[in-house]
């Protein structure tokens, strides 16, 4: 049996290309005792894997190690186990890596309950949606009857966030970069408005949806939405930094915001990366179930099929034509 990895092999200055990556397949070895071995389903391509490639030693992970498979979050099943802590046909989850194969031992991947579809795990029950549960809920401290302004709504996050949002009662307005992703987030996925920051003055378009300014404002973008966003903060409102997507690839923003409406305005604003937090994902997980169930979030996937696709797939993510979570299937359920 052959087993074909993808390795990051030098850092990319601007856009990932096909030229940071080689395709290695080799022979499958025999499984050794203690092992168990899974076959990958699915894996993720998130805005964070720029920063994991780069060779900055400041992050919350360390760069990811050149001429070593590419690093990424993904979910498989497991085909063939010489271990008491996993079992032939166990779904599991966590850092997989771009490959088709690979040998861990016990604890190395987290067993998921097949009471949902695989992809379901690389959605709502992914990181996706423990990223846009845990930061709302816990680091914007939202209440019913607020106002919530979100960019990259239409993303894999963004797009979570928003509807969290409305499950709790507030109004909702999300900032995206086309008119097809904005028509989705208020007719499919009910959000109160969005706004196109290719075409719409992003000012005025706050102004008029929230005169009485904003009180959590969930960041994914940074640029000119970010600034939108910082202008129109209510006094004491809380900004949730969860990512700045539109600087990762070393590109100068256009524009700087003005600080000084953090100090103005008493404003908290807080970062956070869910690798601090991954005891909670059980929690965040039943909650987000429980509003699943009740009809009050959606998403969809963008599937891109075959792991060789993965290098270019992943630039998606940073020119817009990703249309809900960026995943690669690397085979079938």
């Amino acid at each position: 049996m052959k087993n074909t990895n993808i390795l990051l092999t030098s850092r990319p200055t601007g856009f990932l290309g096909a030229n940071n990556f080689a395709t290695q397949t080799d022979d499958l070895p025999p499984l050794s005792d203690g092992m168990a071995r899974v076959r990958v389903v699915y894996v993720s391509l998130d805005p964070a894997m720029r920063g994991w490639v780069s060779p900055a030693t400041n992050s919350y992970l360390p760069p990811a190690p050149l001429n070593e498979t590419m690093r990424s979050l993904g979910v498989g099943v497991i085909c063939e186990s010489r271990c008491a802590h996993y079992t032939v046909g166990d779904w599991v989850s966590g850092f997989t890596g771009w490959t088709d194969y690979l040998d861990i031992e016990p604890g190395k991947l987290s067993i998921v309950p097949q009471t949902a579809s695989m992809e379901d795990y690389m959605g709502l029950f992914g990181l996706a949606g423990a990223t846009a549960y845990h930061g709302l809920v816990k680091v914007g401290e939202p209440k019913a009857g607020e106002t919530l302004c979100v960019t990259g709504a239409a993303g894999s996050v963004g797009s979570i966030v928003g509807q969290i949002g409305k499950a709790l009662g507030m109004r909702v307005v999300g900032i995206a970069g086309t008119q097809e992703k904005c028509d989705w987030l208020v007719n499919e996925l009910g959000f109160d408005a969005a706004l196109n920051y290719k075409t719409d003055d992003l000012d005025a378009g706050l102004k008029s949806f929230a005169p009485d300014g904003i009180d959590v404002h969930f960041e994914n973008v940074g640029g000119k939405p970010f600034i939108a966003g910082l202008d129109n903060m209510k006094a004491f409102g809380r900004i949730v930094m969860c990512g700045f997507i539109s600087v990762y690839n070393g590109d100068t923003p256009e524009e700087m915001p003005d600080m000084t409406a953090v100090v103005r305005r008493r404003l908290t604003l807080k970062g956070f990366v869910m690798p601090d937090h991954f005891d909670t994902f059980p929690e965040i997980f039943s909650a987000l179930g429980a509003m699943f169930a009740k009809g009050q979030i959606k998403y969809r996937l963008d599937i891109v099929d075959g792991l060789e696709n993965a290098p270019a797939a992943l630039n998606k993510l940073f020119d817009g034509s990703n249309k809900g979570k960026l995943v690669v299937k690397v085979s079938n359920p």
